[in-house]
């Protein structure tokens, strides 16, 4: 899933091409911006996190990951048959009919009658 913004990134990378699709060149981009951070103090939590990242782009390099973009895919619509559930071809399963015809005269007029006897007491 694309992520909010990121078509408009894609494109620019596109461009680029190998260049940027590449995780060896991200991995070598991240340590050369790394070198000069090092030399000045307030720079430092900055530079190790490029060296992170640099170690962890030349890892993925190593594992034969690269960028690919996301590209647009169309929503393949279900066809219609597919979509029409078959009917069942038995009946649902019931009682025999005596078992209801028991039921039915045992049944109370009211309808379902409360096993717990409720009482209120207002």
């Amino acid at each position: 899933m694309e992520r909010c913004g990121q078509k408009y990134m894609a494109s620019v990378l596109k461009v680029f091409g190998p260049l940027t699709r590449n995780y060896y060149v991200r991995a070598i981009l991240h340590a050369a911006l790394a070198v000069p951070g090092g030399f000045i103090l307030a720079t430092i939590l900055g530079t190790v996190c490029l060296g992170i990242a640099s170690i962890i782009y030349f890892l993925a390099a190593i594992r034969g990951e690269e960028w690919r973009p996301i590209e647009p895919q169309a929503e393949a619509k279900p066809r219609l048959a597919e979509t029409i559930k078959r009917p069942p071809e038995n009946p649902p399963p019931r009682p025999p009919a005596e078992v209801r015809r028991k039921q039915a005269d045992e049944a109370p007029v009211g309808g379902h009658v409360n096993p717990i006897a409720v009482s209120d007491d207002v």
